[in-house]
């Protein structure tokens, strides 16, 4: 008979960790998480659509990917659920009324809000049209990109300049806060499979107040560098003959007598061709020295003195450095991104910044008035409320206990103590009112008590008169 199984991972005394680690593809909890909405789902069109389908795709996996909008739902819906599922940022998409299509960047739950007018864009399958070979989608998407940032801040830039130095500071903060932090000495090289560039385009003139950024999206791939081409293939066939499928990348051998003359270059004789006598120039610039991924035989703790003795360490770390040339395959999707407002709140509260709107000093300081009198009124009709509410709980209370006991006393008045009773006085009374009901039989009994009363002959003669 099997032995039946103790279960461990329910009951008291599972080892389960208290703080698992996500699983592949998941976000942690302390990520930051998104959501990508289309404002007004059915007026946005169809292009705005799958824009933001793919910018889903880009957040991924800290991002609701799976996200359904109606015409019906409203931002205050969106944002009343930001706290039960943890979603950190939303990215709102909305067209105007003149045709503008418009992007903001919004941190829940207290803002701020960065407003940005799409002028140009580029869907996902606009850039794979335009590749000769397009990248798939496979298992880029697992882990989230790579933020790079370049020319965000201006050498020069202060408090009095078009764009202060203070909204560049923020920009970065915002964009840096919708993907997890990195550590680059324990983060993994495999985990960083895609980038997300944000380039800011230098303004044409010193007065222009503009703030644009191009968004793009790249997938990262790395070769072996100082290999050939011919090697790369054999490499890659053999690892293609143990998978399922073998559809192409097996080079054609049919005409050649020796794979030597494959690898030398066919019948010509131009011998083993490389990167450095294929007579191309070498790109130094995209190769990085990373580990072999092979796997290697663990040594014992005398093995590793032994290695130690012999000072062959810097040998062994010479054997595992591998040099790779990287190469970025553009995914999308691409836009052009024109800064135009900064709100304090989340789409509410006080313009921070905006592209043609220019207020002076008393200018700024009368709003502030303004703001801190709003403020302060905001804040006295929350705490009448709060007494008010406070009000009617405790008058609910009370009358619930006032009400309470009446009943107790309804029930003890009810009850009966003979004839003295209130409810038999007030059956009496309604005996009283109304003659021709009998409740208690009473015209029965008075019916017996005069036929005992009656003498035979009585009886008797009543008889002859129902018979006659």
């Amino acid at each position: 008979m099997a032995r039946s199984r103790n279960k461990k991972r329910t009951h008291v005394g599972a080892n389960n960790p208290k703080h698992k680690a996500p699983l592949v593809g998941r976000s942690a909890v302390q990520d930051p998480k998104s959501m990508v909405i289309r404002i007004g789902a059915g007026e946005v069109g169809s292009s705005i659509s799958q824009l933001a389908k793919d910018v889903r795709q880009v957040m991924e996996p800290g991002t609701a990917s799976r996200l359904k909008e109606r015409r019906a739902n409203r931002l205050r819906d969106y944002v009343t659920m930001t706290g039960p599922l943890g979603v950190t940022h939303l990215l709102l998409f909305s067209r105007s009324e003149s045709g503008n299509t418009n992007l903001r960047i919004a941190t829940t739950p207290r803002g701020p809000t960065l407003h940005f007018r799409v002028e140009k864009y580029s869907l996902c399958k606009d850039v794979r049209k335009a590749q000769r070979h397009p990248r798939g989608g496979g298992k880029e998407y697992i882990t989230s990109p790579l933020l790079i940032m370049n020319n965000i801040s201006t050498p020069g830039a202060d408090a009095n300049s078009k764009v202060p130095k203070h909204l560049e500071s923020l920009t970065t903060t915002v964009f840096q806060s919708l993907f997890p932090r990195i550590n680059p000495q324990t983060t993994p090289l495999k985990s960083i499979r895609r980038i997300l560039l944000l380039n800011r385009e230098p303004a044409n003139d010193e007065d222009d107040g503009s703030f644009v950024l191009n968004f793009r999206h790249y997938a990262i791939s790395t070769k072996p560098a100082g290999v050939s081409k011919q090697l790369r293939r054999l490499d890659a066939a053999e690892k293609l003959l143990g998978a399922k499928n073998r559809k192409g990348g097996v080079p054609n051998l049919g005409k050649l007598g020796d794979i030597s003359e494959y690898m030398i270059g066919g019948e010509n004789g131009e011998g083993y061709v490389t990167d450095g006598t294929s007579g191309s120039e070498m790109d130094t610039d995209a190769e990085v020295e990373v580990l072999e991924d092979a796997p290697r035989r663990v040594l014992s703790a005398k093995a590793r003195a032994a290695r130690r003795e012999n000072d062959d360490k810097a040998a062994d770390v010479e054997e595992k450095v591998e040099r790779r040339r990287v190469t970025l395959v553009e995914l999308g999707p691409r836009m052009k991104l024109r800064m135009t407002k900064v709100e304090e709140g989340l789409c509410s509260g006080k313009t921070m910044w905006h592209e043609h709107i220019h207020k002076s000093k008393q200018e700024v300081q009368d709003l502030e008035k303004k703001w801190e009198q709003r403020r302060q009124e905001k804040e006295t009709r929350r705490k009448e409320q709060k007494a008010n509410v406070e009000k009617k709980q405790k008058e609910k209370a009370a009358s619930g206990a006032k009400s309470k006991d009446g009943e107790d006393d309804d029930d003890d008045d009810v009850e009966m103590n003979g004839n003295n009773s209130d409810l038999f006085d007030e059956m009496m009374e309604n005996d009283d009112d109304d003659d021709e009901m009998d409740s208690e039989g009473l015209a029965g009994d008075a019916e017996e008590a005069l036929g005992q009363l009656m003498d035979d002959e009585e009886w008797e003669d009543e008889r002859d008169e129902i018979a006659g």
